[in-house]
């Protein structure tokens, strides 16, 4: 993880979302602390990451997101370099997923 975000106060802002114990809070909290266009723009790349591990292609991915190629393309960068926490989420919300089916 790049060191110049792990700091005392970031650390601070995650234990506060650790807190939150259910979507409904998640949603007071994240319009508080977010706007409209940063909290749709985290989800839209939540989103563009779920469709290239499901293997769709950048316009299928830009049509139905609306997100620019630049944007699937710095996701896409992440999911293939990056620190793994997209799969790590994935794996647990597919995890959360068939245990909710059983």
């Amino acid at each position: 993880m790049n060191k110049k975000i792990r700091t005392e106060v970031v650390n601070h802002l995650f234990d506060a979302i650790l807190t939150l114990q259910n979507r409904e809070e998640c949603y007071t909290f994240f319009e508080d602390v977010c706007t409209v266009n940063e909290l749709l723009s985290l989800s839209q790349r939540f989103e563009v990451a779920y469709m290239l591990r499901e293997h769709k292609t950048y316009l299928d991915i830009a049509e139905r997101t609306g997100a620019s190629t630049a944007t699937i393309s710095r996701v896409n960068r992440s999911l293939n370099y990056g620190n793994d926490g997209y799969d790590m989420v994935f794996e647990r919300l597919c995890n959360k997923e068939g245990n909710e089916k059983e």
